[in-house]
């Protein structure tokens, strides 16, 4: 009997299979018959067959090339060990290696000079002074055919913050209530929709948790952005999202409204952006009716931001601006601004001295910053690289003796703790990371932030999609990554002989050129903004 049941199980397994392969061949025939006659797709017309095989390719080539074909080190935007090292100080709290490093040391490059001499963690000028309660993943089993078992677990870590008395203070002597972070890292600007409700929240709880900063990004703040108890810096585009009248002018009864918010520390004016210098764009398909409350627009039409603010026009209606605004809110007020040369920084600081007005803060976005959606045109060649972009802004202040006037905060691929060392060594205050929360709460690089089809939740609105990002697992990975960054960062700096990461100058970073030739910041600063020819010219002004 069990024979017989098996027989027939058999026969009618290789049946099914007979009765899919024919309906294969018959649908394979009627596509092959449909594609001839079409007038769309000249490959098809001749080679259905290899035309289907090649559109399937086409439509998948970013996730080809993104997990068998990118370089380890080199892939762009953002390489596969990249995203590796930001996702295992997110689950694990780890920055450990193996066997060596993976970049290409013949190159040109930037490198941290050690000392010969390096301090001792307890010489370290750090708060830890309490604890902070977080998860990790913790990995049971490993096996080169199964891959990794692992299981959460609740954990505690010191916070890595800097001491009160090395703390960046912006706005000190400018307004009633200046802006004190202890956290040289903190999140850069990702407005609502461009990131979905899920992942604001899992960034502002995150964050809040590592006691840190976050920037709402151009779109407004939202009930998301307050979920955590987190620093913010509103900023403020040329469209105003949540800063506007019906008119579309600057609403300073709005403005009042959230600078009396105790979370909102200081407020930011978005000149350009590294990845677009024009204003943003968001597709209608993000723009829910809760979108479309917060911003003041109609929903599901598609929203293109002007290229500038109205309000101003040139350095100084730009200055007077920043000036009335600190004085309604009582609480910092920066611009974000793209480098475009030297030559035009150094005409914007020679201004803002014949005024003595300075915005309290710059933050300086390099031409390899991020963007949910931009145009290639820009992105590609507007807008010199953060590094470039610092060394002439620090140096420019310095020549014309307000440096001390003005903060500096990077922002721009700066996702590891060298990359954040080199940039506070040529001249940043703080550092903003964008991209690098985005992968720490789970992007993948699917390349489909700007048409609401994000496949892991993070950069849609979509809320089946969103299903995947999980708040109260995601959070904990934003706060590891950041209470990482900061762990490392202090390593860096007892390797430099330094107590402090506030203490690390030009004079820790060399850059090793073509040929093995070694120079300086200070050398390539200098020769980066013809800097005796800028002395000159303070010196007739």
């Amino acid at each position: 009997m069990l024979t017989s049941i098996t027989q027939w199980l058999i026969l009618g397994f290789f049946a099914l299979l007979f009765i899919l392969f024919v309906s294969a061949v018959v649908f394979i025939m009627f596509v092959i018959k449909n594609d001839k006659k079409q007038t769309q797709h000249s490959v098809k017309r001749n080679y259905p067959v290899l035309g289907w095989l090649r559109y399937i390719l086409e439509h998948k080539r970013n996730e080809i090339k993104q997990y068998f074909v990118d370089d380890e080190e080199k892939g762009t935007p953002y390489a596969p060990g990249h995203f590796e090292e930001i996702v295992k100080k997110g689950k694990y709290l780890k920055s450990v290696i193996a066997f060596g490093g993976k970049r290409d040391y013949q190159e040109p490059g930037y490198y941290i000079k050690n000392a010969f001499f390096s301090k001792q963690t307890d010489q370290l000028k750090v708060d830890n002074s309490f604890i902070i309660e977080t998860k990790k993943y913790v990995t049971d089993k490993e096996s080169f055919t199964f891959g990794r078992f692992e299981h959460q677990e609740n954990t505690e870590t010191k916070p890595w913050l800097l001491e009160d008395k090395n703390a960046i203070v912006i706005g000190k002597n400018t307004c009633k209530y200046p802006f004190v972070t202890k956290s040289p890292i903190g999140m850069s600007g990702m407005s609502f929709p461009a990131l979905g409700d899920h992942a604001i929240t899992s960034l502002s709880v995150g964050l809040g948790l590592a006691r840190s900063f976050m920037n709402t990004g151009e779109g407004g703040l939202t009930k998301y952005h307050l979920k955590g108890d987190v620093d913010i810096i509103c900023q403020i585009g040329p469209a105003k999202f949540g800063f506007r009248n019906p008119d579309g002018t600057f609403s300073f009864e709005k403005l009042r409204e959230k600078a009396a918010i105790p979370k909102i520390k200081a407020f930011e004016l978005k000149l350009g952006q590294g990845a677009k210098i024009r204003g943003g764009h968001v597709e209608g398909a993000k723009v829910t009716p809760e979108v479309a409350e917060i911003r003041g627009v109609e929903p599901w039409k598609s929203i293109d931001s002007p290229n500038r603010f109205d309000e101003f026009y040139d350095t100084p209606s730009l200055l007077y601006f920043v000036e009335k605004v600190r004085d309604v809110a009582e609480k910092p007020v920066g611009i974000k601004i793209v480098v475009g040369g030297p030559d035009t920084f150094d005409e914007f600081v020679q201004e803002m001295k014949a005024l003595n007005i300075y915005p309290d803060f710059i933050s300086v976005d390099g031409g390899e910053g991020g963007s949910g959606a931009t145009y290639k045109y820009m992105a590609d060649s507007m807008g010199l690289p953060i590094k470039s972009a610092l060394m002439i802004v620090d140096e420019t202040l310095k020549i014309h003796g307000v440096r001390d006037k003005v903060k500096i905060i990077a922002s721009g691929k700066l996702f590891s703790a060298d990359r954040i060392a080199i940039a506070l060594s040529m001249g940043a205050d703080l550092v903003q990371l964008a991209r690098g929360m985005m992968i720490a709460v789970g992007c993948i690089g699917a390349r489909k932030c700007h048409s609401n089809d994000c496949p892991v939740g993070v950069a849609t609105t979509n809320p089946k999609l969103q299903r995947a990002l999980v708040i109260e697992e995601k959070q904990y990975r934003a706060a590891n990554y950041v209470i990482s960054l900061r762990e490392d960062l202090f390593a860096l700096a007892a390797a430099c002989g330094i107590t402090c990461p506030t203490q690390f100058s030009e004079k820790h970073v060399l850059f090793k050129g073509d040929e093995d030739t070694v120079r300086n910041l200070t050398e390539i600063k200098r020769n980066m903004i013809s800097v005796e020819e800028m002395k000159m010219d303070v010196m007739h002004h």
